[in-house]
């Protein structure tokens, strides 16, 4: 795909490899999400936004043979990655759905949960995307939605000028593309307003030494976006290269603390 229409964090295989690192950090709290909204055997689920379908697999194994899982993705690369992850693995009850979700219609209804996570902050038109999470559920279905709160959260002790820089870009970044990185101020209203009930709200964050794993999921984004920066032209290899330095001095201070992005938790119903 070409940088003016991929994705403002890239599709490439760096960025699968680091979206399937960031599943295994926030696997546990998806997991748990999921028992709480009643993900089961034999439920219909609809992951919307699927990226490479890492959560997708997860959802396959909860509803087993008699459920339905239908993954809607617009990057080619995701789609092909999850299809061939479909394959090997013999779960043809999972669905992967090339679409784009702003643009074309979700050929889904009837579900008993629908999933999103970290699609609102990039997409244009966050009230369609919730319009389409509340047409693809079944009444007294249930939505799933992991969004950011406040981005800029993400900070170190010791600070750190160059990761300020870094996170004040990354947002300036995904504004430029059309995004919002603290969307989730303005898409609980819309989940109201379009007749969602919430159940659950939950803030989500962390604060971890360089010997905790979830420090890891900061630690790849820093590797990948630098460099996607670069790619985008929006900054200087050289200013790349010292946010890239100044992570790695901390990550070599074990009393050095990351407070991670702020995500916040939706379990809302129909």
């Amino acid at each position: 795909m070409s940088t003016a229409t991929d994705y403002v964090l890239g599709t490439h295989q760096a960025e699968i490899n680091r979206l399937g690192l960031q599943h295994q950090v926030w696997r546990p709290h998806v997991l748990d999400a999921w028992s709480r909204a009643g993900m089961t055997r034999g439920s219909k689920v609809i992951d919307f936004g699927a990226g490479p379908g890492y959560a997708t697999m997860d959802a396959a194994d909860i509803v087993g043979p008699g459920g339905t899982v239908i993954a809607l993705e617009r990057s080619p690369d995701f789609v092909d990655f999850a299809r061939h992850a479909i394959e090997r693995r013999e779960t043809p009850w999972v669905q992967i759905v090339e679409c784009d979700l702003m643009d074309e219609p979700v050929e889904c209804a009837d579900a008993d949960i629908a999933w999103c996570r970290w699609v609102a902050s990039f997409v244009t038109q966050p009230q369609t995307l919730v319009e389409k999470l509340f047409g693809a559920l079944r009444v007294g279905g249930i939505a799933v939605l992991h969004e950011y709160q406040q981005y800029s959260t993400w900070r170190t002790i010791p600070a750190s000028s160059q990761i300020d820089s870094f996170v004040a870009e990354v947002m300036a970044s995904w504004r430029a593309s059309g995004g919002e990185p603290d969307i989730m101020a303005s898409l609980l209203p819309l989940m109201t307003d379009f007749g969602f009930k919430v159940r659950e709200v939950r803030p989500l964050l962390f604060a971890v030494h360089p010997s905790h794993f979830t420090w890891q999921w900061p630690a790849a984004f820093v590797g990948t976006n630098a460099a996607r920066l670069v790619e985008l032209g929006r900054v200087s290899q050289e200013w790349a290269d010292a946010v890239e330095r100044d992570f790695v001095a901390l990550a070599t201070n074990p009393n050095a603390i990351l407070v991670t992005p702020l995500v916040m938790e939706i379990i809302a119903e129909k």
